[in-house]
This record gives C-alpha cells, structure tokens and sequence, in this order.
C-alpha cells in the first residue's frame, strides 16, 4: 500500500468478514453519511466500484462466500442492498448516487457474468429513486475481457433513471452520447487536473494540456493546482 511518504509498505492481508462483522460495516457507510450531511455537502456518492469493498461482494470472481451474502446475485447484492438501506435514513433517495465498474479491471476485478450481475444491479436499483448511477462504462482504465463490455447504451436499456458515464471521454464522445438519449451526463476526472478551466476550454474548442501522471498520487501542491489556466479569447 501507499503511505503518506510515498514509499510502498506491506499491509494486512484481507480476509473474509464475518457474518456478524457486516452490520458494523454498514453502520460506518451511515456514520460516514451523518458526517457528510454535518460537513454541508449536498449529497453522497455510495462508491461500488474499482474493487473496493462493495464491489468485491457484488462480482463474482471476487465474492466466494457460501452464506447469506454469496452465491447468488441476489445475495451478492444484499450487501450494497444494506448499505444504501442504511444511508437512506440520513439523506433522501435524490440526494444519493452510487458508482459502478462492470468493465474495470483495476485492482484486479472483472468475472464472466459481469453483465448478468450488473443488469440484475441497475434492475434492483431502478425502484429506488436515486440521484443517479454513475457508470464506469469507459474501457481507460483497462478492460477485465472476462466478457463483452458493458455499454452505457444497454445499461440505459435497464436502468430508466439518471445515467452518468465515466473514463476516457472526449468532449466529443461526450456530447454524442448524450444526445444519444444514452446518459444524462459524462463526467470527467483526468483531464480536469492538467486542465482547471475544462468546461470553458471545451466551450472554446481549446486544445486539452497532458498532466503529469507521476505527481498524481505523491508530493506537493505542484501538479494538482499549478497547471495554467486558457488565455482569454
């Protein structure tokens, strides 16, 4: 793992939670929720992506369990299920958006039945009312090929409510796949740290400044708020 000193350190090796452990994590996603809400944000993002622990109980490649919370998709689910139970008692459905990867290899995810899990997902969460799904549907971050992808066009076929995709969009991508009736909206994280002034740049068809990936994750200020603004037109 990272440290604060940049350097790379050993770290516990996961293990498998314990049934009676899994209601504790999920009053830490509600505490964490209060704490959001007292910090005077808008709203929450309930992250189910990129291998982090939500993800790990919703695919399969990752989810071995042989109880209440494995097997099934159904019970792969329970978790996020529990989770978004518990944050829907500090904020409204409209104020919660929760991300997903079905495409994403990163921290080694990705299984056969990707798209079978996530439509039953997207299926489950569609009565809910949520701000949003964010999607990872973009193949930037390397694609798991465990299956065909995930297309933010069939995802829509699923999933009626706001639809936000994600990864290694053009302005251009962008825009066609909104006005494809495909998304609502496409996010954009790489490009906004070698360019702050993004949205007026792709406004004014500005070419796009390349960040320095080797201080995206260590050292100071110099790489994340030193990059130039577009000269006036």
């Amino acid at each position: 793992m990272y440290t604060a000193d940049s350097s790379k350190q050993a770290f516990e090796e996961p293990r498998t939670l314990e049934v009676e452990e899994i209601a504790a994590i999920v009053e830490d996603y509600k505490a964490s929720a209060v704490l959001a809400k007292e910090a005077g944000f808008d709203g929450v993002e309930v992250h189910s992506a990129n291998g982090y622990l939500v993800d790990t109980f919703l695919q399969s490649s990752t989810n071995q369990r042989t109880d209440e919370y494995g097997g099934s998709v159904e019970n792969r689910m329970r978790f996020l299920n529990e989770v978004l139970d518990a944050v829907l008692t500090v904020w409204d459905a409209d104020r919660v958006g929760i991300r997903i990867s079905p495409n994403g290899v990163y921290n080694d995810m990705g299984s056969e039945d990707n798209i079978e899990t996530f439509t039953y997902v997207l299926e489950q969460l569609a009565p809910r009312g949520l701000a949003f799904v964010h999607a990872m549907d973009g193949l930037g971050f390397g694609f798991h090929q465990k299956c065909d992808a995930f297309t933010l066009e069939a995802m829509k076929g699923v999933y009626p409510g706001n639809l936000i995709g994600n990864v290694g969009y053009t302005r251009d991508s962008a825009e066609a796949a909104i006005d494809a009736g495909h998304a609502t909206a496409i996010t954009f994280g790489r490009p906004f740290i070698g360019n702050p002034d993004l949205p007026y740049r792709f406004a004014f068809d500005l070419p796009l400044e390349e960040s320095d990936m080797s201080k995206w994750f260590v050292g100071d200020a110099d790489g994340y708020n030193t990059y130039p603004f577009a000269e006036a037109e």
